[in-house]
């Protein structure tokens, strides 16, 4: 029996049936302010500048920015990812990633195998697919920063 993909959070990424060069994060932008959000906001805009009146209207976010900053995360994470209390404990790295068309900084985990040392302040990254947890019936889809010539180096080794 195939497995359902079912995004941990929807509203967060494009289908991610789609390409991998076509996902994309989904954020909001305020259309009295253009001020942009990510994860979207749908209720108001969260600029205390705003001068209000203003739609919130979906847009996809950039592809790719530039690492910001990253670590290597030491601790189980809150609820939507899914961690097993009995399996022993992987860390992961977070990448805060500089989108400079959206002037913004977002936080995400990095894909499977990228570490720190493949992140310095300035790398550009791309988000791609990524999946969180499966179990028999369901395969919980998420999204990752990736370095942009990381697929090069795993076609190269």
């Amino acid at each position: 029996m195939a497995r359902t993909r079912r995004p941990v959070v929807a509203g967060w990424f494009t289908d991610d049936t789609v390409p991998e060069a076509e996902l994309r994060l989904l954020g909001t932008r305020c259309t009295a302010c253009a001020s942009v959000f990510f994860p979207r906001e749908d209720d108001w805009c969260r600029n205390p500048g705003c001068p209000g009146g203003g739609e919130l209207a979906e847009v996809p976010l950039s592809p790719r920015g530039r690492v910001w900053s990253s670590t290597d995360s030491r601790y189980r994470p809150p609820a939507p990812y899914v961690s097993d209390p009995d399996a022993p404990w992987e860390p992961y790295t977070l990448v805060a990633v500089e989108l400079a068309a959206e002037a913004m900084v977002i936080l995400g985990q990095a894909a499977p195998g990228v570490s720190t040392a493949d992140l310095a302040v300035g790398t550009e990254v791309e988000v791609v697919p990524g999946v969180l947890n499966e179990d028999e019936e369901h395969t919980w889809t998420t999204w990752n920063w990736r370095p942009v010539d990381q697929e090069r180096r795993e076609e190269r080794s």
